[in-house]
């Protein structure tokens, strides 16, 4: 039995300690906002926040979640029914084109402005490795300054 927190709750797995965290979340919990991708941690599609970091899911056996903390994109908000400054950036910029990759894209971005409130083009081409088969880069670029400027504009207004 594996025991870990997802999105605030205490939760327990008694499966094989294999089984990728993808799937415990998809298929044990029902949390189907962490999408498959590629399978091989490549694409970013199953992009969660594992103890605060970015972290790819579908290569993480959920042997290695025990008492760690695990955040999906069903609860990055601040759970105040406002969005996360990079879930209202990427509507504001219409980034989704099919939408697929971009539960994972928002993930990764989430995390990354934590560690850079101010990034260049070049920071985020270097350091936002998620795939999108939609090619929304330019937007995904555009909405990750947007994000980091709504950002620091929460945190002046606090």
């Amino acid at each position: 039995m594996i025991s870990l927190k997802v999105n605030g709750e205490k939760v327990r797995f008694d499966g094989d300690e294999d089984t990728p965290l993808l799937w415990v979340l998809r298929d044990h919990l029902g949390l189907t906002g962490t999408k498959f991708g590629c399978g091989i941690g490549q694409c970013g599609a199953c992009t969660v926040h594992f103890n605060g970091r970015a972290q790819r899911s579908c290569m993480l056996p959920v042997a290695a979640a025990k008492d760690a903390t695990v955040t999906t994109i069903e609860a990055l908000s601040a759970g105040d029914h406002q969005l996360h400054p990079v879930q209202q950036a990427w509507l504001d910029i219409d980034v989704p084109q099919c939408g697929y990759c971009q539960a994972g894209q928002i993930m990764a971005t989430a995390d990354f402005l934590k560690r850079n409130p101010d990034p260049s083009d070049e920071d985020i081409d270097r350091d936002l490795s998620n795939l999108c088969r939609c090619g929304t880069y330019v937007r995904i670029r555009e909405a990750v300054h947007h994000a980091a400027r709504l950002a620091r504009k929460e945190s002046n207004d606090d």
